[in-house]
């Protein structure tokens, strides 16, 4: 009936299992907790610090600027200007119609949401400041920026010569 021999199996097999989860237990503070128990100090942080330059961010950003936009306009190049305007093409026109956008004919100093027969965005609506070459180039960077709501979803021209020149030849569209 009772077999020694089959209860001494049966002790040692869980002796040995907890022997094993306790090793592993062990093994895994060593492994994830180094030293902290042993020595009193600090664990070393687990994970690696990347620097991503924000501290450097701050003070390069006027020397990664470039040129300003009054000297960039200044030498700015409506041949040029009217290549990159094929962007602007797909919506707006030059010949005084109306397409997804108001037509651009005389848009530089004109005022704000004034195209006749355009609905606009509630924001440009609101705004009658005129298109001057330096609200042309921020609305141009990023459109959605500067006038919030606008309809307009066009990311933007992110080379501030492209801007120029798109507006030196606007300029002459009047």
């Amino acid at each position: 009936m009772f077999d020694t021999m089959k209860m001494t199996k049966a002790v040692g097999g869980v002796c040995g299992a907890l022997l094993v989860f306790l090793l592993i237990a062990w093994a895994g503070e060593a492994i994830f907790n180094p030293g902290e128990e042993l020595t009193g100090e600090e664990p070393a942080p687990q994970a690696y610090a990347i620097d991503t330059g924000e501290a450097e961010a701050a003070t390069d950003t006027a020397a990664d600027a470039g040129p300003a936009f009054a000297e960039v306009f200044a030498a700015a190049d409506p041949a040029a200007g009217e290549k990159v305007f094929k962007k602007c093409a797909s919506c707006h026109a030059v010949d005084g119609a109306n397409k997804t956008g108001p037509h651009l004919n005389g848009v530089v100093g004109r005022a704000r949401g004034s195209v006749e027969g355009f609905a606009y965005s509630d924001g440009m609506a609101s705004d009658h400041n005129p298109w001057t070459p330096e609200a042309l180039d921020l609305f141009l960077t990023n459109p959605k920026a500067d006038v919030a709501g606008t309809k307009m979803t066009f990311a933007g021209l992110p080379k501030v010569q492209d801007r120029a020149n798109v507006i030196a030849y606007l300029a002459t569209l009047q």
